[in-house]
């Protein structure tokens, strides 16, 4: 079967991630403008993650950076940043691919972006497909959720026909 939808929850994820490069990518340009500071959460199995055995067995699953007053190093790259730490005055590099960004928040602006993990949002596609659904919505990310955000959903701007 052909796949005829059109994969909004897929393109918006990555217009989102595109936000966040070039939020970071004017920051190594220009420095945290203001009161700005960044809480990114990102899944530490991802591939392409890199951390060290130490952190790694601390954050086995996800874990949460702040950049603020003490990173160095950042570099942006198309698909992933990397930046040097300080955990407990033991300076460490990560590179975090941007599929592995879960959550990005900057409470300077009030702007959160949360994201599916790519096999959510392949499994997402897949259901949608399977069921052949032209209204199929991926479930929201737990970390909205659970932050409190306000959601609203696409179907409350629709019209009803």
């Amino acid at each position: 079967m052909a796949d005829d939808r059109i994969h909004y929850e897929v393109l918006v994820q990555d217009a989102l991630r595109n936000v966040i490069r070039a939020v970071l990518t004017e920051v190594t340009k220009t420095g945290l403008p203001g009161e700005h500071h960044f809480f990114i959460t990102f899944a530490t199995t991802a591939a392409g993650v890199q951390i060290s055995p130490r952190l790694r067995e601390r954050f086995p699953e996800q874990m949460t950076i702040v950049l603020q007053h003490q990173f160095r190093d950042l570099l942006v790259e198309p698909e992933r940043f990397s930046v040097t730490l300080s955990f407990n005055d033991v300076p460490e590099k990560l590179v975090i691919p941007f599929h592995a960004v879960q959550v990005f928040y900057d409470p300077a602006a009030a702007f959160e972006a949360a994201f599916e993990s790519v096999e959510q949002q392949n499994t997402a596609v897949e259901e949608a497909q399977a069921a052949g659904a032209e209204n199929a919505a991926s479930p929201l990310p737990e970390a909205v959720q659970a932050q409190g955000a306000d959601v609203v959903s696409l179907d409350a701007f629709r019209r009803n026909r």
